[in-house]
Protein backbone atom coordinates (compact mmCIF):
# COMPACT_ATOMS: atom_id res chain seq x y z
CA UNK A 1 0.00 0.00 0.00
CA UNK A 2 1.28 3.50 -0.99
CA UNK A 3 2.47 5.37 1.99
CA UNK A 4 1.89 9.31 1.86
CA UNK A 5 3.97 12.06 3.92
CA UNK A 6 1.50 13.09 7.00
CA UNK A 7 1.27 17.38 5.90
CA UNK A 8 4.77 18.62 6.07
CA UNK A 9 6.31 16.58 8.59
CA UNK A 10 8.57 13.79 8.21
CA UNK A 11 5.99 10.71 8.94
CA UNK A 12 4.64 8.78 6.25
CA UNK A 13 1.29 7.16 6.49
CA UNK A 14 -0.53 4.38 4.70
CA UNK A 15 -3.08 6.10 2.22
CA UNK A 16 -5.60 3.45 3.98
CA UNK A 17 -5.89 3.77 7.92
CA UNK A 18 -7.34 1.68 10.07
CA UNK A 19 -10.46 2.75 12.30
CA UNK A 20 -11.12 0.88 15.69
CA UNK A 21 -14.55 2.61 16.62
CA UNK A 22 -16.48 -1.00 15.88
CA UNK A 23 -13.60 -2.24 18.66
CA UNK A 24 -15.88 -0.66 21.41
CA UNK A 25 -19.19 -2.25 20.96
CA UNK A 26 -20.68 -5.69 20.67
CA UNK A 27 -20.48 -5.70 16.70
CA UNK A 28 -16.54 -6.67 16.85
CA UNK A 29 -14.82 -9.03 19.04
CA UNK A 30 -11.14 -9.11 19.73
CA UNK A 31 -10.92 -12.08 17.56
CA UNK A 32 -12.57 -9.71 15.29
CA UNK A 33 -9.92 -6.82 16.09
CA UNK A 34 -6.62 -9.33 15.74
CA UNK A 35 -8.08 -10.53 12.17
CA UNK A 36 -8.68 -7.26 11.13
CA UNK A 37 -5.08 -5.82 12.08
CA UNK A 38 -3.67 -8.76 11.20
CA UNK A 39 -4.97 -8.16 7.63
CA UNK A 40 -4.58 -4.73 7.40
CA UNK A 41 -0.58 -5.22 8.45
CA UNK A 42 -0.22 -7.73 5.69
CA UNK A 43 -2.08 -5.38 2.95
CA UNK A 44 0.73 -2.71 3.57
CA UNK A 45 -1.35 -0.67 6.21
CA UNK A 46 0.39 0.68 9.08
CA UNK A 47 -2.23 3.87 9.84
CA UNK A 48 -4.23 2.25 13.03
CA UNK A 49 -6.77 4.99 14.60
CA UNK A 50 -8.56 5.06 17.55
CA UNK A 51 -9.57 7.47 20.66
CA UNK A 52 -10.18 7.75 24.61
CA UNK A 53 -13.90 8.10 23.95
CA UNK A 54 -14.71 5.06 21.64
CA UNK A 55 -15.96 2.91 24.23
CA UNK A 56 -14.85 4.89 26.88
CA UNK A 57 -11.22 3.58 26.48
CA UNK A 58 -12.19 0.54 25.04
CA UNK A 59 -11.02 0.74 21.64
CA UNK A 60 -7.36 1.59 23.16
CA UNK A 61 -7.74 -1.64 25.28
CA UNK A 62 -8.12 -3.99 22.45
CA UNK A 63 -5.67 -1.95 20.54
CA UNK A 64 -3.32 -2.85 23.37
CA UNK A 65 -3.97 -5.86 23.44
CA UNK A 66 -2.94 -7.13 19.92
CA UNK A 67 0.58 -5.15 19.85
CA UNK A 68 3.20 -6.92 19.26
CA UNK A 69 0.56 -9.64 19.77
CA UNK A 70 -0.47 -9.58 16.22
CA UNK A 71 1.32 -7.04 14.55
CA UNK A 72 4.90 -5.62 15.79
CA UNK A 73 4.70 -2.02 17.30
CA UNK A 74 7.24 -0.77 15.21
CA UNK A 75 5.26 -1.47 12.02
CA UNK A 76 1.84 0.50 13.07
CA UNK A 77 1.19 4.27 13.21
CA UNK A 78 -1.15 4.29 15.99
CA UNK A 79 -3.46 8.13 15.83
CA UNK A 80 -4.95 8.79 18.86
CA UNK A 81 -7.40 11.65 20.17
CA UNK A 82 -8.25 13.56 23.47
CA UNK A 83 -10.57 16.01 24.56
CA UNK A 84 -14.10 14.74 25.13
CA UNK A 85 -15.50 13.82 28.14
CA UNK A 86 -17.66 11.14 28.75
CA UNK A 87 -17.42 10.84 32.83
CA UNK A 88 -20.74 12.47 33.40
CA UNK A 89 -19.34 16.32 33.50
CA UNK A 90 -21.21 19.10 32.25
CA UNK A 91 -18.39 19.84 30.50
CA UNK A 92 -18.10 17.85 27.53
CA UNK A 93 -15.67 19.40 25.51
CA UNK A 94 -12.26 20.06 27.71
CA UNK A 95 -8.55 20.57 26.57
CA UNK A 96 -7.21 21.92 29.96
CA UNK A 97 -3.85 21.17 30.56
CA UNK A 98 -5.16 19.26 33.18
CA UNK A 99 -7.50 16.84 31.34
CA UNK A 100 -5.18 16.47 28.52
CA UNK A 101 -2.31 15.06 30.65
CA UNK A 102 -4.51 12.66 32.69
CA UNK A 103 -6.27 11.59 29.44
CA UNK A 104 -2.64 11.12 27.64
CA UNK A 105 -1.86 8.97 30.89
CA UNK A 106 -4.69 6.61 30.81
CA UNK A 107 -4.17 6.34 26.72
CA UNK A 108 -0.58 5.17 27.02
CA UNK A 109 -1.78 2.63 29.79
CA UNK A 110 -4.62 0.96 27.77
CA UNK A 111 -2.55 0.78 24.80
CA UNK A 112 0.51 -0.91 26.38
CA UNK A 113 3.09 1.44 24.68
CA UNK A 114 5.25 4.57 25.71
CA UNK A 115 4.00 6.85 23.10
CA UNK A 116 1.79 7.67 20.41
CA UNK A 117 2.88 7.97 16.86
CA UNK A 118 -0.11 11.26 16.20
CA UNK A 119 -2.32 12.32 19.14
CA UNK A 120 -5.08 14.95 18.17
CA UNK A 121 -7.23 17.06 19.67
CA UNK A 122 -10.74 15.20 19.44
CA UNK A 123 -12.69 19.04 19.25
CA UNK A 124 -12.08 22.66 19.42
CA UNK A 125 -12.50 23.91 23.19
CA UNK A 126 -13.94 27.48 23.36
CA UNK A 127 -13.70 27.42 27.00
CA UNK A 128 -9.90 26.24 27.44
CA UNK A 129 -6.96 29.19 25.94
CA UNK A 130 -5.54 27.77 22.56
CA UNK A 131 -2.32 28.79 24.24
CA UNK A 132 -2.49 26.33 26.78
CA UNK A 133 -3.88 23.66 24.78
CA UNK A 134 -1.20 23.92 22.34
CA UNK A 135 1.42 24.36 24.81
CA UNK A 136 0.47 20.75 26.64
CA UNK A 137 0.97 19.23 22.96
CA UNK A 138 4.29 20.81 22.68
CA UNK A 139 5.06 19.14 26.36
CA UNK A 140 3.82 15.90 24.88
CA UNK A 141 6.11 16.02 22.57
CA UNK A 142 8.78 17.29 23.98
CA UNK A 143 8.39 14.53 26.48
CA UNK A 144 8.51 11.16 24.32
CA UNK A 145 5.12 10.87 24.76
CA UNK A 146 3.85 11.81 21.17
CA UNK A 147 5.52 11.89 18.43
CA UNK A 148 3.64 14.29 16.10
CA UNK A 149 0.70 16.44 16.90
CA UNK A 150 -3.01 17.59 15.38
CA UNK A 151 -6.23 18.36 15.65
CA UNK A 152 -9.58 16.95 14.65
CA UNK A 153 -13.12 18.48 13.70
CA UNK A 154 -11.99 21.81 13.43
CA UNK A 155 -13.50 24.93 11.37
CA UNK A 156 -11.31 26.34 8.92
CA UNK A 157 -10.66 29.61 10.74
CA UNK A 158 -9.41 27.38 14.32
CA UNK A 159 -7.69 25.00 12.32
CA UNK A 160 -5.67 28.01 11.15
CA UNK A 161 -5.28 30.04 14.50
CA UNK A 162 -3.93 26.84 15.57
CA UNK A 163 -1.19 26.03 12.91
CA UNK A 164 -0.17 29.70 12.69
CA UNK A 165 0.33 29.94 16.71
CA UNK A 166 2.86 26.71 16.22
CA UNK A 167 4.41 28.08 13.12
CA UNK A 168 4.84 31.18 15.63
CA UNK A 169 7.89 30.36 17.42
CA UNK A 170 11.03 27.60 16.25
CA UNK A 171 10.33 25.84 19.39
CA UNK A 172 6.69 24.65 19.28
CA UNK A 173 5.79 21.54 17.83
CA UNK A 174 4.19 21.96 14.07
CA UNK A 175 0.84 20.36 13.67
CA UNK A 176 0.70 18.33 11.07
CA UNK A 177 -2.45 17.34 10.14
CA UNK A 178 -6.35 17.64 10.90
CA UNK A 179 -8.73 14.89 11.03
CA UNK A 180 -12.26 15.50 9.82
CA UNK A 181 -15.14 13.65 8.09
CA UNK A 182 -15.08 13.94 4.40
CA UNK A 183 -16.89 11.43 1.79
CA UNK A 184 -18.86 12.44 -1.43
CA UNK A 185 -22.02 13.17 1.34
CA UNK A 186 -20.63 15.48 3.23
CA UNK A 187 -18.13 17.64 1.21
CA UNK A 188 -18.64 21.19 3.53
CA UNK A 189 -15.25 20.63 4.35
CA UNK A 190 -14.03 21.81 0.99
CA UNK A 191 -15.13 25.61 1.83
CA UNK A 192 -12.77 26.47 4.11
CA UNK A 193 -10.91 23.66 6.07
CA UNK A 194 -9.58 22.02 3.12
CA UNK A 195 -7.74 25.72 1.49
CA UNK A 196 -6.58 26.09 5.26
CA UNK A 197 -4.50 22.58 5.19
CA UNK A 198 -3.52 23.14 2.22
CA UNK A 199 -2.05 26.28 2.73
CA UNK A 200 -0.73 25.86 6.15
CA UNK A 201 0.81 22.21 4.66
CA UNK A 202 -1.57 20.10 6.97
CA UNK A 203 -2.26 16.50 6.00
CA UNK A 204 -5.94 15.52 5.91
CA UNK A 205 -7.08 12.47 7.94
CA UNK A 206 -10.48 11.37 6.60
CA UNK A 207 -13.12 9.56 8.81
CA UNK A 208 -15.64 8.17 7.46
CA UNK A 209 -15.08 8.54 3.65
CA UNK A 210 -17.70 6.14 3.12
CA UNK A 211 -20.79 8.36 4.26
CA UNK A 212 -21.38 6.61 7.63
CA UNK A 213 -21.58 3.21 5.56
CA UNK A 214 -24.38 4.68 3.24
CA UNK A 215 -22.14 4.97 -0.02
CA UNK A 216 -21.66 1.34 0.05
CA UNK A 217 -25.29 0.85 -1.63
CA UNK A 218 -26.71 -1.12 1.26
CA UNK A 219 -29.66 0.85 1.73
CA UNK A 220 -30.18 1.33 -1.96
CA UNK A 221 -33.57 -0.47 -1.45
CA UNK A 222 -34.49 -0.57 2.28
CA UNK A 223 -32.66 -0.74 6.02
CA UNK A 224 -31.60 -4.01 6.34
CA UNK A 225 -32.39 -5.36 9.92
CA UNK A 226 -28.32 -6.09 10.66
CA UNK A 227 -27.41 -2.58 8.99
CA UNK A 228 -26.27 0.24 11.79
CA UNK A 229 -29.34 2.40 10.08
CA UNK A 230 -31.60 -0.53 12.11
CA UNK A 231 -29.98 -0.29 15.25
CA UNK A 232 -31.17 1.93 18.29
CA UNK A 233 -27.17 3.03 18.73
CA UNK A 234 -26.34 3.72 15.59
CA UNK A 235 -29.68 5.11 13.95
CA UNK A 236 -29.37 8.65 14.20
CA UNK A 237 -25.79 8.24 13.31
CA UNK A 238 -26.51 6.56 9.48
CA UNK A 239 -29.96 8.65 8.60
CA UNK A 240 -28.64 11.73 8.55
CA UNK A 241 -27.70 10.67 4.86
CA UNK A 242 -30.81 8.55 4.23
CA UNK A 243 -32.05 11.62 2.54
CA UNK A 244 -33.23 12.62 -1.45
CA UNK A 245 -29.90 14.00 -2.17
CA UNK A 246 -28.35 11.70 -0.57
CA UNK A 247 -29.73 9.26 -2.67
CA UNK A 248 -28.80 10.29 -5.86
CA UNK A 249 -25.08 10.44 -5.21
CA UNK A 250 -25.23 7.03 -4.42
CA UNK A 251 -27.37 6.01 -7.58
CA UNK A 252 -24.32 7.96 -9.07
CA UNK A 253 -21.82 6.18 -7.61
CA UNK A 254 -23.22 3.04 -7.96
CA UNK A 255 -23.89 3.54 -11.76
CA UNK A 256 -20.03 4.76 -11.77
CA UNK A 257 -19.34 0.90 -10.06
CA UNK A 258 -21.67 -1.21 -12.83
CA UNK A 259 -19.11 0.98 -15.34
CA UNK A 260 -15.87 0.06 -13.57
CA UNK A 261 -16.82 -3.48 -12.78
CA UNK A 262 -16.41 -3.03 -9.38
CA UNK A 263 -18.74 -2.17 -6.01
CA UNK A 264 -20.00 1.30 -4.80
CA UNK A 265 -17.89 1.05 -2.16
CA UNK A 266 -14.71 0.97 -3.56
CA UNK A 267 -15.36 3.96 -6.35
CA UNK A 268 -16.79 6.26 -2.87
CA UNK A 269 -13.35 5.14 -0.98
CA UNK A 270 -11.08 5.88 -4.45
CA UNK A 271 -12.91 9.29 -4.53
CA UNK A 272 -12.31 10.38 -1.22
CA UNK A 273 -8.66 8.42 -1.11
CA UNK A 274 -7.04 10.58 -3.92
CA UNK A 275 -8.51 13.95 -3.35
CA UNK A 276 -5.99 17.31 -2.80
CA UNK A 277 -4.25 17.10 0.64
CA UNK A 278 -5.87 13.61 1.87
CA UNK A 279 -2.89 11.66 3.30
CA UNK A 280 -5.08 8.87 4.51
CA UNK A 281 -8.63 8.18 4.48
CA UNK A 282 -9.89 6.01 7.58
CA UNK A 283 -12.02 2.67 7.19
CA UNK A 284 -13.62 0.89 10.08
CA UNK A 285 -15.23 -2.37 9.75
CA UNK A 286 -16.86 -4.81 11.79
CA UNK A 287 -14.97 -8.17 10.44
CA UNK A 288 -12.00 -9.12 8.10
CA UNK A 289 -14.29 -9.71 5.25
CA UNK A 290 -15.81 -6.32 5.41
CA UNK A 291 -12.31 -4.84 5.94
CA UNK A 292 -11.17 -6.75 2.75
CA UNK A 293 -13.59 -4.83 0.64
CA UNK A 294 -12.06 -1.29 1.57
CA UNK A 295 -8.57 -2.41 1.40
CA UNK A 296 -9.26 -3.54 -2.20
CA UNK A 297 -9.52 -0.27 -3.34
CA UNK A 298 -6.37 0.53 -3.18
CA UNK A 299 -5.81 -1.52 -6.44
CA UNK A 300 -8.96 1.04 -8.32
CA UNK A 301 -8.31 4.26 -9.49
CA UNK A 302 -10.82 6.67 -11.19
CA UNK A 303 -10.56 7.48 -14.48
CA UNK A 304 -10.76 11.99 -14.66
CA UNK A 305 -14.39 11.93 -16.32
CA UNK A 306 -15.87 9.62 -13.30
CA UNK A 307 -14.45 11.52 -10.96
CA UNK A 308 -15.64 14.79 -12.62
CA UNK A 309 -18.88 13.76 -12.52
CA UNK A 310 -18.99 12.31 -9.13
CA UNK A 311 -17.61 16.03 -8.53
CA UNK A 312 -20.77 17.53 -10.06
CA UNK A 313 -23.58 15.17 -8.30
CA UNK A 314 -22.06 16.06 -5.10
CA UNK A 315 -21.39 19.59 -5.24
CA UNK A 316 -21.52 21.03 -1.52
CA UNK A 317 -23.24 24.21 -1.75
CA UNK A 318 -21.23 27.58 -1.73
CA UNK A 319 -21.77 31.27 -0.84
CA UNK A 320 -20.10 34.33 0.09
CA UNK A 321 -17.64 35.27 0.88
CA UNK A 322 -16.24 31.34 -0.70
CA UNK A 323 -17.48 32.32 -4.05
CA UNK A 324 -16.75 35.87 -4.35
Amino acid sequence: MERRPLGRSGIEVSRLGLGTMTWSTDEASIEDAAAQLQLFADAGGTLVDTADVFGQGAAEAALGQLIDRVVPRRDLHIASKAGVRTDGSDRRRDTSRIWLMRSLDATLKRLNTDYIDIWNLHVYDPDTPLEETLSTLDWAVETGRVRYIGVSNFTGWQTARAAAWQNAWPTRTALSCTQVEYSLLQRGVEREVLPACLAMELGVLAWSPLGRGVLSGKYRYGRPSDSRAASAQWSRFVTTYLDERSAGIVEAVATAADGLGVSPLEVALAWVRDQPGVASAIVGARNASQLRASLATDRLFLPPEIRLALDDVSAPDVGYPESY
